[in-house]
């Protein structure tokens, strides 16, 4: 079916390829799609519903019919276009959704039973009986549905996200995209031109049609060619803008590897753009739309600016005998470039009565197409013109029923389509989206000259909002013929007339839809389908709407339209989440004294991302709970040594810093002085907990404020929100520095001695009190000190910059052993802070209060923060909510174990009368038996109230009792003497 000359193909260079199992030859510059059509394979895939064959129904990425899987293995890529699947060698291409062959499929028993399975039937079919949807119907379902398959193996493609910025975004490098662009480049703007097309151009690649005396496809490369040799212009092949978003903001997909014989390791195989534009034009075209009618869906049939598109860019016939049917010109011009092309054509069927042609082909003004015969391929059309029906025979029938403008990214926040009878299409409605102005074929412009006219005007109105003078650029001559419609959107008839080809969705199901009452256009959409495949209906929406409008007596603009969302065209969830595969979803986050833990045989846990030592065992010792309790025991009676620099850290300065803090923390910072340390508690905007931790005045306007390890990076967000949106009046920078300093605790009774012997100037007795911060230098090293404990004990935090973060831990350990301690880990940190009653998100897990934790007192009444009005209500101060205590074993079992449900003495162990539950647990050798914390209702008003304690999954069953928060030290003399 190749023609013998002509097209943009490169006739010198063949490519083998593989489709179904068999090799065939392509050039480059195919599509997957042109290449199949050249071999003359009509039947590429099957439809979802009925498995009905599919054949190339369109030439871009509005194609609902040929869908396949590119690759094996692995790789493997299922639903990918093949109209939009750029030709390589040795590509191999799989049909989908059929078995056992394409065309022999056993699902296609779907389709002689379609009067029994039509729109909606799954809804009255698997109600009955009840317990057959979970064993029977949903597990049934779930096996069919989907049109292609992953591997299920773990992807070995690299996906690459990437950030731009740009004075002037234009989507779409056809003639109105292109003008635009030529238009602000030549204003001196910074323009990026995305195109997901290959061959930027447009329909001036796929047309006849002249500019200047000259054909379209050399006016484009010529334009293409001056934008790329421009400094200030990106021309972005390949890329289909996909969403549009607040402030400017673009999504874009690249497709970097498609394409590539032999992708260079390495190489993304598609990269996901954010692209930040301070102003916008939108020339993405139109979208031509089919007619439907009994037997629209055969192989075969297909749209006429396909049709024409592979006539005369891939030098491609679809058929050796073609017919043509249509409502507007776009027919005519189909027939005369396959006259042109020397394909028979054997039908010209206009549906205006008063059409006029000039063409030597039969013609029938006023006709409609009423049926296409054939099961594998179309074989035949039937029509009626002129009162009596006809057929012709035809292997294709090009149909045109106008085109849409591709309005969808002008819907992405929110705007609505206007309906433009003119056209009988959609049209953008001025200014939904800030910025970004239609131009062109999206805007309803569908002549030649028309759209190098508007894509001129459009950039011009963009260079103004830019403070830029557009140039006055000479216009090509170009076609100006005036676009003349007549609205047809399905031929009546007893026959199924399909509207989605890729869903089976057909003019009958509609109008069902709307005799059962769907009469809402949402509500058509999901009991139909309609519009619900990969091609979202860019193709059948218009006309589906047509059909409910008329089966409701309503007009097409009181109808309305679906909701556009983004994507435009499919995204791969790898690309949308490029660098987050394997390590890259969680990254390894590692300490500086990581490998000097190591080393010393300590296991490593993850916290947070962070790996951290979890203990440090010494020879002799057979189990983790021996290495923790002696390192609890080194920390209460000589000193110990541990990193937490995972802890976030957060540098705040300005002169309003103080005042942020107040809004941000329940209690108040702007008081506190330099030198001092406090303790704060983070709420939601709902009342409730976010995060604790300590804020250090490093000087005047200048704070550090430390959070958990887990929360760093969501308290980072919500310091950011707050600054940005909450309180954007205040003066205050923030940034994180939590990988710039290295930071170590060292506890102890003996950590004054032991940190003077690392000080240059040493510590006196009265230097550093409790809570206190200050500069230092250690061993010649610049670096900070904060008198503060994790642990109820006298301890202090030193932090140096994180170059000598491995060095100084080391150092630290070897003094610390040689006064009777060490290196203590997780476990140990974690019995510390139990000992004590301290936090950690354990406790904090998001759904408590100050109130629930026993720090109502660090709420301040003297000023507003957030939170504030929240925490207030009455339900979240309630005295029998559950609330912090520590529990106490009590009888022969002594487990206590988190995640346990505490009941009542005499309660049944059910949910309904639970309790409370308990958050942490550990063995304390400092008291000799285990603790718990955990919350438990109006808690601190039952201490010394005997509980029971009930783990179901572990089948453990104890005695415990309340007791105070803080089992060890209560008076805190320890931690500040």
């Amino acid at each position: 079916m190749r023609l013998k000359t002509g097209g943009l193909i490169d006739r010198g260079t063949a490519l083998r390829f593989r489709f179904d199992g068999h090799d065939y030859t392509g050039f480059r510059g195919d599509t997957l799609a042109s290449a199949l059509l050249a071999n003359d394979i009509r039947v590429v895939g099957r439809s979802f519903k009925y498995h009905r064959p599919r054949g190339v129904f369109s030439a871009g990425s509005e194609e609902p019919n040929a869908l396949v899987t590119i690759g094996r293995g692995a790789g493997a890529e299922p639903n990918v276009r093949a109209t939009m699947q750029e030709l390589r060698a040795d590509l191999e291409a799989r049909p989908q959704n059929c078995w056992p062959s394409l065309h022999w499929d056993l699902l296609e028993v779907n389709d002689w039973a379609s009067r029994f399975i039509g729109a909606g039937f799954y809804y009255k079919t698997f109600m009955w009986p009840r317990k057959f949807w979970e064993w029977v119907y949903e597990p049934a379902i779930r096996r069919a549905a989907g049109l292609g398959a992953l591997s299920g193996a773990h992807n070995p493609d690299r996906y690459e996200k990437a950030y731009a910025h740009c004075d002037l975004l234009v989507i779409g490098a056809g003639p109105a995209g292109l003008m635009a662009a030529l238009t602000a480049a030549e204003a001196g703007a910074d323009v990026i031109l995305a195109d997901e097309d290959a061959l930027p151009g447009g329909r001036l690649n796929g047309e006849r049609a002249t500019l200047d005396g000259g054909a379209g496809s050399d006016w484009a490369a010529a334009a293409v060619a001056r934008l790329r040799a421009m400094p200030n212009v990106r021309v972005m092949a390949r890329t289909t803008v996909t969403g549009v978003y607040d402030q400017g903001t673009f999504g874009a997909l690249e497709r970097v590897g498609h394409h590539l014989d032999d992708r260079p390791r390495g190489l993304p195989l598609e990269c996901f753009w954010r692209i930040a534009a301070k102003r916008a034009v939108l020339a993405a075209g139109a979208i031509e739309r089919p007619v439907a009618f009994a037997g629209n869906d055969r192989p075969g049939v297909m749209l006429a600016g396909a049709v024409r598109t592979y006539l005369n860019r891939y030098g491609v016939a679809p058929g050796r005998r073609v017919a043509v049917f249509g409502n507007t010109d776009e027919a005519h011009r189909t027939a005369a470039d396959l006259v042109a092309a020397g394909v028979h054509v054997t039908a010209l069927i206009d549906a205006r009565p008063d059409a006029r042609s000039t063409l030597s082909v039969p013609f029938y003004p006023g006709g409609v197409v009423t049926g296409a015969e054939g099961r594998l391929g179309l074989e035949s059309v039937r029509f009626e013109a002129g009162g009596r029906s006809q057929g012709v025979m035809a292997d294709c029938l090009a149909v045109s029923g106008g085109w849409n403008p591709n309005v969808h990214l002008t819907c992405h926040l929110n705007g609505r389509p206007v309906w433009d009878d003119g056209i009988a299409a959609f049209v953008p409605a001025p200014g939904a989206v800030p910025g970004l102005i239609p131009c062109g074929a999206a805007a309803g412009v569908f002549s030649t000259a028309g759209c190098l006219a508007d894509g001129a005007r459009a950039a011009a109105e963009a260079l103004g909002g830019l403070g830029l003078t557009a140039p006055d650029l000479p216009q090509p001559e170009a076609e100006d013929a005036p676009y003349r419609i007549r609205a047809l959107w399905a031929v009546p008839g007893k026959r199924r007339a399909w509207l989605d080809l890729q869903n089976d969705v057909t003019v009958k199901d509609v109008r069902g839809a709307a005799q059962e009452n769907f009469r809402s256009v949402e509500h058509m959409k999901r009991y139909t389908t309609q519009g619900m495949a990969p091609d979202q209906g860019k193709t059948s929406n218009l006309a589906a709407l047509a059909v409910l409008a008329d089966a409701t007596g309503r007009g097409i603009a009181q109808t309305g339209t679906t909701t556009y969302r983004p994507p435009y065209t499919p995204v791969a969830i790898a690309a949308m989440g490029a660098g987050a595969q394997g390590k890259g979803f969680a990254p390894e986050r590692r300490t500086t004294s990581d490998q000097a833990s190591r080393k010393r045989g300590a296991p490593m846990i993850e916290a947070g991302l962070w790996y951290r030592p979890s203990y440090f065992p010494k020879g002799g010792e057979r189990t983790w709970r021996e290495s923790c309790d002696r390192e609890v025991g080194w920390v209460r009676n000589a000193v110990g040594v541990t990193d937490v620099s995972t802890l976030g850290k957060i540098d705040i300065q300005g002169p309003d810093a103080g005042a942020f803090l107040d809004f941000v923390y329940t209690g108040t910072f702007s008081t506190l002085k330099p030198g001092r340390v406090r303790y704060g508690i983070m709420l939601r905007e709902d009342g409730h907990v976010m995060d604790d931790g300590t804020t250090a005045c490093l000087g005047e306007g200048h704070y550090l404020m430390t959070t958990t390890t887990a929360a760093a990076g969501p308290v980072m967000r919500h310091l950011e929100f707050v600054a940005q949106v909450l309180r954007p009046e205040l003066d205050v920078q923030m940034v994180s520095v939590t990988e710039q300093w290295a930071q170590f605790a060292v506890a102890g009774p003996g950590s004054r001695d032991f940190l003077n012997g690392v000080l240059d100037a040493p510590m006196a007795e009265g230097d550093f009190p409790f809570m206190a911060c200050g500069e230092v230098s250690v061993m010649g090293v610049q670096g900070r000190l904060f008198r503060i404990s994790f642990s109820g004990e006298h301890a202090y935090e030193i932090a140096v910059p994180a170059r000598y973060g491995d060095a100084l831990f080391r150092a630290l350990v070897t003094r610390a052993e040689g006064m009777g301690g060490g290196a203590y880990g997780m476990e140990a940190l974690n019995v510390l802070r139990l000992e004590k009653g301290l936090l950690t998100h354990a406790e904090m897990h998001g759904r408590v209060t100050c109130h629930d934790l026993g720090l109502s007192g660090l709420m301040s009444s003297r000023k507003d923060y957030i939170g504030r009005a929240a925490a207030a209500r009455p339900g979240l101060v309630d005295p029998e909510r559950e609330r912090l205590v520590a529990l106490h074993p009590v009888g022969i079992e002594k487990r206590l174990l988190p995640g346990a449900h505490l009941f009542a003495h005499d309660a049944p162990a059910v949910r309904e009368a639970a309790e409370g539950y308990v958050t942490s647990a550990c063995h304390s050798p400092t008291l000799g038996h285990p603790i718990a914390l955990g919350f438990l209702k109006s808690g601190p008003e039952r201490l010394g109230e005997t509980l029971r304690m009930v783990d179901h999954l572990r089948g453990v069953e104890t005695w415990c009792v309340v007791r105070p928060l803080c089992s060890y030290d209560p008076k805190g003399e320890r931690t500040r003497g």
